[in-house]
């Protein structure tokens, strides 16, 4: 059993920064992918980021660039560093942990365990 715990979202206007972080127990595993997955309003659930516990990161196309996903190490947190905020960044954003993958993805169905996840609202 993997527990996950986001922190960090709030409010912030278009341009800001907010860092997202997810206190995890996924230690334990070895190999392992976490990630970052948003739901904004009236939207389908969306990859922003995943990190494996190689240190290998993949983003989504809309984040690239803007977005860091890090983990100093298995004992550590999970961050989201988020720069540029846009309006369209709006949404719940979820921590998720997947033990023993073969690769990391963005395929919700793949990670069994889910933080409950913290509000980022962008005002323009």
């Amino acid at each position: 059993q993997v527990q996950l715990v986001e922190s960090g979202g709030g409010s912030v206007q278009t341009g800001g920064s907010l860092r997202l972080s997810c206190a995890t127990s996924v230690r334990t595993y070895n190999p392992y992918c976490l990630a970052w997955f948003r739901q904004g309003p009236g939207k389908e659930r969306e990859g922003v980021a995943t990190i494996h516990s190689n240190g290998s990161t993949t983003y989504g196309d809309s984040v690239k660039g803007r977005f860091t996903i890090s983990q100093e190490n298995a004992e550590k947190p999970l961050y989201l560093q988020m720069n540029s905020l846009k309006p369209e960044d709006t949404a719940m954003y979820t921590c998720a942990a997947e033990v023993f993958p073969s690769r990391c993805t963005f395929d919700s169905g793949r990670y069994h365990y889910w933080g409950q996840g913290t509000q980022v609202t962008v005002s323009s």
